[in-house]
């Protein structure tokens, strides 16, 4: 699984950069549980979780909330976030592939993007398993993409985020390599680099990964092959209306899976 080093290790400047609101995103995800299980969101775990936006957000809402992420550094930064804003939530640093909660949940989402660090079928079919082992029989996964008219085949596009928090300034320029996915494995090599300004002095680090694209269809597929998941809904957005078309933005690309 490849994943962005020199970025991810940097929490803090990642929180300047990335940092959003996400209740609409949070609302969106309770509403798709109750339409889909007929019950209110009691627990969730948040798959790749940075910061823990989401993780934070459910917390506050009363929600069970548990925050995973491969790397250290964020699982201690989002665990000292939540310290500070008094929001009770555990955290796990682990792999997206293999981890194991103390009981299940009733959601589990993967946001932003997230899964396409899993450059090999295999490993996501070993994801899928294990997402399906830590829900309840009558769960929900939730995962989010960026929309595939937005980055495509031919060109995965570029993205700029910035920020300023207490006189440092950072901004995160991905894909400025201009990568493409290769047709034979549908992955990328993508550049991404993070510029840290703080008091007229510039930091610059440069990080590269192997990112996947995900169609709808593929995922279908690989849920049925994995034996543990299927496909029960697709959306265009974070909106039960909104279905997954070309129509114009926002557009996001959304799949609920059930065991």
């Amino acid at each position: 699984m490849a994943e962005y080093n020199e970025l991810y290790a940097r929490a803090s400047l990642y929180d300047i950069a990335l940092g959003r609101d996400v209740s609409r995103e949070i609302a969106f995800v309770q509403e798709a549980f109750r339409t889909l299980a007929g019950r209110p969101l009691g627990s969730i775990l948040e798959i790749a979780c940075g910061p823990g936006y989401h993780t934070r957000g459910f917390a506050r809402l009363g929600v069970n909330a548990t925050g995973l992420d491969l790397r250290p550094e964020m699982v201690a930064f989002a665990r000292e976030l939540a310290r500070k804003n008094g929001v009770a939530a555990a955290w796990i640093a682990a792999d997206m592939r293999d981890f194991r909660l103390p009981e299940p949940v009733d959601a589990i989402i993967t946001m932003y993007d997230a899964l396409d660090y899993l450059a090999d079928q295999d490993d996501v079919i070993a994801h899928f398993r294990n997402v399906a082992a830590n829900l309840k029989p009558d769960g929900v996964y939730i995962l989010e993409f960026t929309h595939p008219h937005d980055t495509g085949f031919a060109d995965y596009g570029s993205f700029r985020y910035e920020g300023v928090r207490d006189g440092v300034r950072v901004v995160i320029e991905w894909a400025n390599n201009n990568p493409a996915y290769e047709p034979d494995t549908l992955v990328a090599d993508v550049e991404v680099t993070l510029r840290v300004t703080e008091k007229g002095r510039e930091q610059v680090f440069v990080d590269r990964a192997r990112e996947r694209m995900f169609t709808a269809p593929e995922i279908r597929a690989l849920a049925r092959l994995s034996g543990a998941l299927r496909v029960v809904r697709t959306w265009g957005d974070f909106r039960l209306d909104r279905p997954l078309d070309s129509g114009p933005p926002p557009r996001k690309m959304i799949l609920a899976l059930r065991p």
